[in-house]
């Protein structure tokens, strides 16, 4: 069976208090409901990770790294736009990754619409809500039966 690690960045763990006009008003334990579902329907095994520091997603990068994982979905929230140490784990860890975000950051302010950590991920999906996370681990799972 494969493996992924769904890990999320800083204030997703806010779903559905933070901005709900951007985000939507359903709950980070909610996200996680659906995420197990999706796995359970794909045939994945999935972990979910997150958090609100930098060096914590490059651990759990480098953890999926020595623990085999198949695939990575990540939504590095606000540090898609400034973690080279996110992008360099990607890269040095080299687990196909998928980039998810909530909103369309093309979309939103000027800043956001720089993502460092895309140049590594083969995709990234952007603006489906959390939906995207659906549609991050169908291409994924995707992807690897294709490799």
């Amino acid at each position: 069976m494969m493996k992924f690690y769904v890990i999320n960045g800083p204030s997703i763990n806010m779903l559905g208090i933070r901005e709900p006009d951007i985000y939507g008003k359903e709950t980070y334990s909610s996200l996680l409901e659906n995420i197990s579902k999706w796995a359970k329907d794909l045939g994945v095994e999935v972990t979910c990770l997150q958090s609100n520091i930098e060096g914590e997603i490059v651990n759990f990068i480098q953890k999926a790294y020595f623990e085999k994982i198949d695939g990575i979905v990540i939504n590095p929230a606000a540090y898609t736009h400034t973690s080279v140490a996110i992008l360099d784990a990607l890269k040095a860890c080299n687990i196909p990754a998928i980039e998810v975000h909530i909103s369309d950051i093309d979309k939103r302010e000027d800043f956001r619409k720089t993502s460092l950590t895309s140049q590594f991920c083969f995709k990234v999906i952007k603006g489906l809500g959390i939906e995207g996370y659906k549609v991050a681990m169908e291409e994924l799972k995707k992807y690897l039966e294709e490799k």
